[in-house]
């Protein structure tokens, strides 16, 4: 999954930002083919001092106009996303970072060193 709003960050501004009170926040989005419904969700990296309101009203509108024609379960996915919209969304930071640093682990001089020695 793309992880938005973390473009141009190193993992070291990541992980400081982490401990200023930045987040990684889910919106969950549920979405109805037929008979088969496909949940999506967008991952938003939030900094310290940023209102995820402007995120989660796009996914709420998102779950109004799609996800209510699914019966019976339609009004329980809008209702929701609105309880994510007053939350804030589902916080996924510990999972995101723990993924993050084992696929990018911080730069260590001392094994580059090693290798070239």
């Amino acid at each position: 999954m793309k992880t938005n709003n973390t473009e141009g960050l190193t993992m070291f501004e990541i992980n400081v930002l982490v401990q200023q009170g930045g987040r990684f926040v889910v919106f969950p989005n549920t979405i109805s083919k037929l008979f088969k419904k496909f949940k999506r969700s967008n991952i938003y990296f939030v900094r310290p001092e940023e209102n995820t309101f402007k995120y989660a009203l796009k996914h709420f509108f998102l779950n109004l106009t799609v996800s209510w024609k699914m019966f019976p379960l339609g009004p329980v996915y809008v209702v929701k996303s609105l309880y994510y919209l007053i939350k804030g969304g589902k916080d996924y930071t510990e999972a995101i970072l723990d993924e993050l640093n084992q696929n990018k682990p911080a730069y260590n001089p001392d094994i580059e060193f090693l290798k070239y020695n």
